[in-house]
């Protein structure tokens, strides 16, 4: 599936941002070169399907993630989801780490929103201490994905408690569906 095709088809109110490490790709095989660029590494169980799944029913979807921008365009073209996503925002490129609102912020200009539209976003990640905190710090709806043990289960503040949690990729298909539905009753004027 093309970008183009992507906007041509059924558009949802929610938007979706998605880490990439740990949330898409299993970080623990992760090859790297002599640089430190990753060079190859396999997906989650199940992120695949959540990622075609989700830009199939027409989703806008967004990479916001800590790191190089090759190291994430090699990944993501060798497990063939690289064309799924409207926009790549990567630390490198924005010169700062999550939860740095520049982050998503970035990611916000790249599709064209504003910070009024953060309350129909949401962003999906394995740590809490970056992508929870900084999803919370704008009023973007937060979701833990908490899969792995390489990062901690539990929140060490308030700012970095998610507003939902999730075990396993395919997880966010139900939660997406049930927050985009949410979004269109309350702006349908719908309790």
């Amino acid at each position: 599936m093309n970008r183009e095709l992507l906007h041509n088809s059924e558009s949802k109110k929610l938007i979706i941002f998605l880490d990439c490490g740990d949330t898409i790709i299993d970080e623990g095989t992760e090859i790297r070169d002599e640089e430190g660029t990753v060079i190859q590494g396999n997906v989650i169980s199940g992120a695949d399907l959540m990622v075609k799944t989700l830009a199939e029913r027409g989703y806008r979807l967004a990479i916001v993630a800590d790191g190089s921008a090759q190291s994430f365009k090699n990944l993501l073209t060798l497990n063939g989801l690289y064309d799924y996503f409207e926009t790549l925002i990567y630390s490198e490129q924005i010169k700062a780490d999550k939860p740095s609102r520049r982050m998503f912020k970035a990611a916000i200009g790249a599709m064209d929103l504003t910070e009024q539209d953060c309350s129909r976003i949401i962003m999906v990640g394995n740590n809490l201490s970056r992508d929870i905190k900084g999803a919370n710090q704008l009023g973007i709806t937060s979701v833990h994905l908490n899969w792995t043990s390489r990062y901690p289960k539990t929140s060490s503040d308030s700012s970095e408690q998610p507003d939902y949690t999730i075990g396993e990729p395919l997880e966010l298909l139900e939660l997406a569906e049930r927050l985009n539905d949410q979004l269109l009753k309350n702006r349908e004027g719908v309790t």
